[in-house]
């Protein structure tokens, strides 16, 4: 397949429907690639034109004698792919489909794309689309798409699933100065998608920051190992929609309930370096604080306000974020103290009064700028009657000209600030309507240094006897999809190296009597079924059961419990298992999603892990470092590390655990849905032992094997 060379520097290009009738689609391609100052040479085609403006007109591509580089293709969905036969007849390696009427539009536009896909393999073309805006790139002036106006030239590539939202935000940029060098409409991604995108934005060196908005992606494993790669050189920043339905799928487990796709973009961004915005708001207050300012080189901001509430405000922000507030050295709060205004306040915030002018800013900023304890500024200005607007928004913007540090400004109002906001989106300072924007856009930045100066990941292999785990998959090969039995799923846990508790199935109440004496009082009992997975949901549990009167009773109460709840089930005795107290009750599942695969749970468990939600997830394999975030990430991690004298629990443990189960779902990927819950880990050095264990398997991929 070829590179996407001919999408952003062509030196020919073909518009197939082009069209003379203002307003259209095929005429609107043509003016722009006109208007905008296009080098190269276009090609309309249309059989029913002769001058389409002011270019030739041609009957068909044959008609061009030229080599094209590029064809735009806008005619009607059933002609699409004869059309691009004739591309392959051109030699044309590279199309631009902005034709609408495929998957989008229902089962016959979708079997169309399929079609369509097929030829573009067979000819090794590629494309972008169908059903798209088109792209642009300003560095050749070529605007191929049928967008009302041209951005201007700058150092951030965007592209988007939602051609719709290309044309708000290019006439959003228009008027706050944000500049491109590439913007690209994918439409359907039949061909080109957004790894593909990605990878020529990464090589672009006119491109510093890359921007996109998703509503999925085509192959998530692909996606993460890109992602991982460019983001350590470029920041790559997503707005992510269209997950709130992912979740609906049927799940059994309390890893499937919790899990869905938003869940799995979160990790995947996570582990590739990825900064989610949450809005496309926030996708452009990130954007512009990377386009037009410098990383920072630590966490620690120095805020300057002429209003004591803004700073505040700001203040509050801070602490909620990664960032600090940065404690000026002996020699900074000497020079503040010694020429602000007895009032002012000398410290972080410094407050340079309601009245200060241009010059007060200026004399803070350039020697709070120089304080080695100080990574980064924001100046907070609300206009007062004496304020000097555009003078200190121009003595900002000079500082921030030959600054070593980022620097923000945020500068509240409305009609008043509109000259200074003009002089600062000119100068490429960036500037937020209220300061918590600004706060949160620093921190973006600042947790991208942080990405960007962490190791690999380091993966650890255990040894295993694998083949067993395999014996017991194979035996559910006449399955569609079941869960194994809870013998059966300790026995694949244990083998892979966790802990459980002794236990033994009993058939009846003499020999439930025997094994609890075999390992001792109390004893816990539960219903052995592979068809009741929620056991405690019906009584099927009991804990604590001390004696041999007790266990018998607790025998006949189970067994009769189950049968009436789950008449239909296979009931295999009574498990009576050993009863394990202390230590901290955690949750360790995994769930398999279509687009990234094994996702991996981690979290406070026991019976209020649905309720609490108190977990936190990364897509398999997990590395060591990211097994630690995880334990880190949970809202329960101080008690963990213990709280008023206890003692923190086997953190080493707990890590284990993580990547013996990341390796046993690399090793067999049948496994659809598992949770160990509880998983009990001890005090540090004591361990952790996996009390009980679900573990669902598509048994067809079983059969096939590994």
């Amino acid at each position: 397949m070829t590179t996407l060379k001919h999408f952003f520097s062509p030196k020919t290009v073909a518009v197939i429907g082009a069209s003379r009738e203002k307003g259209k689609v095929g005429h609107d391609i043509v003016k722009n690639l006109v208007q905008y100052g296009y080098q190269g040479t276009i090609y309309p085609v249309n059989p029913k034109a002769e001058d389409i403006v002011g270019l030739r007109t041609y009957a068909n591509l044959k008609d061009i004698r030229d080599t094209i580089d590029m064809a735009i293709i806008v005619v009607p969905a059933r002609y699409v792919v004869k059309i691009v036969d004739e591309c392959a007849e051109k030699k044309i390696d590279s199309i631009v489909v902005i034709s609408a009427g495929f998957k989008e539009s229902g089962i016959e536009g979708a079997i169309r794309e399929k079609e369509l896909c097929q030829k573009i393999t067979r000819h090794a073309i590629r494309l972008l689309g169908p059903n798209c805006l088109g792209l642009i790139d300003t560095q050749s002036c070529l605007n191929a798409s049928f967008a009302a106006d041209m951005p201007e030239r700058g150092n951030i590539a965007f592209f988007s699933q939602s051609g719709a939202l290309c044309t708000a935000i290019l006439d959003w940029a228009v008027v706050e100065c944000v500049g491109f060098s590439k913007f690209v409409s994918m439409g359907n991604k039949a061909d080109i998608n957004e790894v593909d995108l990605i990878n020529a934005m990464y090589e672009d060196e006119n491109t510093k920051v890359i921007l996109g908005y998703l509503e999925g992606v085509k192959n998530g494993k692909d996606f993460i190992a890109t992602t991982g790669k460019i983001t350590k050189k470029k920041p790559l920043i997503v707005v992510k929609s269209g997950g709130t339905a992912a979740g609906s799928k049927a799940a059994s487990s309390h890893t499937g309930t919790l899990a869905g796709s938003e869940r799995a973009f979160d990790a995947a961004f996570k582990q590739s370096g990825v900064i989610r915005a949450n809005t496309i708001e926030q996708l452009f207050d990130y954007a512009r604080m990377f386009s037009f300012q410098q990383l920072p080189k630590g966490a620690r901001v120095a805020l300057i306000t002429n209003a004591g509430g803004p700073g505040i405000i700001a203040t509050d922000a801070i602490e909620r974020s990664a960032l600090k507030m940065a404690e000026f050295s002996k020699d900074t709060i000497e020079i503040l103290r010694h020429f602000l205004p007895p009032m002012a306040n000398v410290y972080n915030p410094i407050d340079v009064l309601g009245d200060a002018k241009s010059d007060r800013y200026r004399l803070v900023i350039e020697n709070v700028i120089k304080d080695p304890n100080v990574d980064a500024i924001l100046a907070i200005l609300t206009p007062q009657a004496m304020t000097e607007i555009e003078k200190t928004a121009e003595a900002i913007c000079e500082i921030a000209g030959y600054a070593d540090k980022t620097i923000a400004t945020s500068f509240m109002g409305g009609k008043r600030i509109e000259s200074a906001l003009k002089i600062m989106c000119q100068r490429k300072v960036p500037n937020y309507p209220f300061p918590e924007r600004a706060i949160y856009a620093i921190e973006a930045m600042y947790q991208y240094t942080l990405w960007q100066s962490k190791p690999a990941p380091e993966t650890k292999n255990f040894i295993v006897r694998k083949e067993r785990v395999s014996a017991i998959f194979t035996q559910m090969k006449q399955k569609e999809a079941a869960y194994l039995s809870e013998e059966d799923a300790k026995q694949v846990i244990s083998t892979y190296g966790f802990t459980i508790p002794k236990s033994i199935i009993a058939t009846s109440e003499t020999g439930a009597v025997k094994a609890a004496e075999e390992m001792g009082y109390p004893v816990v009992m539960k219903i052995s079924s592979p068809d009741i997975l929620h056991k405690s949901d019906i009584g099927g549990v009991i804990i604590g059961v001390k004696n041999e009167q007790e266990v018998r009773i607790c025998f006949s109460d189970i067994m009769q419990k189950a049968r009436r709840h789950m008449p239909e089930a296979d009931l295999k005795g009574i498990m009576v298992q050993q009863m394990i107290t202390g230590g901290r009750e955690l949750v360790l599942g995994v769930s398999h999603e279509p687009q990234f695969g094994h996702l991996i749970m981690f979290g406070l468990g026991g019976i209020y892990v649905e309720a609490l939600k108190d977990v936190t997830f990364r897509i398999a394999p997990v590395g060591i470092n990211e097994a630690r975030e995880m334990i880190q990430e949970i809202r329960a991690f101080p008690l963990l590390k213990g709280v008023r004298g206890e003692k923190s629990v086997d953190i080493d443990a707990i890590v284990e655990n993580i990547l013996r189960l990341s390796q046993l779902v690399k090793d067999f990927p049948e496994i659809i849905e598992m949770d160990i819950n509880p998983l009990v880990v001890f005090p540090k050095g004591d361990g952790a032992i996996a009390i009980d264990v679900r573990i669902a398997v598509n048994a067809s991929a079983a059969k096939r094997g590994n």
